[in-house]
């Protein structure tokens, strides 16, 4: 199987995952436990993407300046601080560690 072979397949599984949102019927998602799941699942993915970009180095995990980063950014993040901001001091506090370190 080769790389295109592959895109190919990718392909034809995203098209058909998109087109089969469109058969799901919109009284079910307007229930309540769906929307909810919906919600909730959007909330773990992004939290799953979050952890193994701060914590993942190929198949390891590797505790760096990453992770004091992500914590400041969280903080600030929920201090309400503006998010230009908060990336501009998480990229600091980082930049800072792996100067020392």
């Amino acid at each position: 199987m080769t790389l295109w072979h592959v895109i190919l397949i990718a392909s034809i599984a995203t098209l058909a995952l998109k087109l089969g949102g469109y058969i799901v019927p919109a009284g079910l998602l307007e229930r309540e436990r769906p929307a909810r799941i919906a919600d909730l699942l959007t909330v773990a993915l992004l939290a799953a993407l979050i952890a193994v970009q701060t914590l993942g180095a190929g198949q390891a995990i590797v505790l760096d300046a990453r992770v004091p980063a992500v914590l400041v950014a969280a903080a600030l993040y929920a201090l309400r601080v503006p998010f230009v901001i908060v990336v501009i001091v998480a990229a600091a506090v980082a930049a800072g560690i792996r100067a020392f370190t």
